[in-house]
């Protein structure tokens, strides 16, 4: 039954979300430093949030060694010593993520530091890609976990900035559109990638011809479309719109919205691969 094994795949599903949010909300903190005039207070909580989350991501990081073994996809036995990185890795970035957080509250933004966290943050997405496949099976399942922390993590993060507008409503809107017109930037993206990849039947277990819109998983694929990506494109590109009028309360309430969708968009595409092996 196709739920019985996406309930299977539930430790692949949880350390995706928690990675996710973890890496994606840190890009958000780097894209603050870089492009915005955003509060050190509020990247400064952002950061000790992905500190957060990556520690949780790290602590469940025992229930993935084994690799996905399960459902229809019976993931290939990869030795090597990606499975050992991986873990490493992302304890690693969680520090400094924390210390980014500390140093923010302080007062230093330090760009440098920033970058070094981001640069272990993408390497955790390796490892993992690497630990749970090979060639261009691994490339196209890197492509995803990015795209997926990107979503998760930078929706978190435009919530949380809508949040701080409304104790501190003399703040530019700048950040804030640039937050939201990336966020839509990144659905955009996974719409396209979807349509790619199910055109191509990518993904370990892929059917191509549309045919997982069919299969017996097509329920979950059209709720990853629908559910996970149509919908939260369109709240995206109004949360722009809001943004723009200053109509702050309007928009944090449209990134609450996705929070909810993006992330139910995530569990969806990370069991329908650690499932079913479809990529979506």
């Amino acid at each position: 039954m196709p739920a019985a094994e996406i309930a299977a795949s539930l430790a692949f599903i949880n350390w995706t979300v928690l990675t996710g949010l973890a890496i994606g909300s840190f890009a958000a903190v780097v894209l603050g430093l870089f492009r915005t005039s955003a509060t050190k207070g509020y990247l400064g909580f952002v950061a000790l949030t992905s500190a957060a989350f990556g520690l949780l991501a790290w602590l469940s990081d025992d229930g993935v060694a084994g690799g996905p073994q399960f459902g229809i996809w019976m993931g290939p036995a990869v030795e090597n010593v990606w499975p050992t990185v991986r873990p490493v890795a992302l304890g690693l970035f969680s520090g400094l993520a924390l210390v980014n957080a500390l140093g923010l509250f302080w007062g230093a933004r330090s760009k440098l530091v920033a970058l070094s966290g981001l640069a272990v943050g993408l390497l955790v997405l390796v490892a993992a890609a690497l630990s749970w496949g090979s060639g261009a099976g691994a490339a196209l399942l890197f492509v995803q976990l990015a795209v997926l922390a990107a979503a998760t993590g930078g929706v978190w993060a435009a919530m949380i900035l809508g949040h701080w507008y409304l104790v501190t409503p003399k703040l530019p809107e700048a950040p804030l559109i640039l937050f939201a017109r990336v966020l839509t930037g990144v659905v955009a993206l996974q719409l396209g990638l979807f349509i790619v990849w199910v055109v191509t039947g990518a993904g370990p277990e892929g059917v191509a011809g549309l045919g997982a819109l069919t299969g017996s998983w097509a329920l979950f694929v059209w709720l990853r479309l629908v559910v996970g990506i149509v919908f939260p494109l369109v709240v995206s590109w109004a949360a722009i719109q809001t943004a723009r009028t200053r109509s702050m309360e309007s928009a944090t309430g449209l990134l609450y919205i996705n929070v909810g969708t993006i992330a139910a968009g995530t569990i969806l595409a990370a069991g329908l691969y650690f499932g079913a092996g479809l990529l979506v």
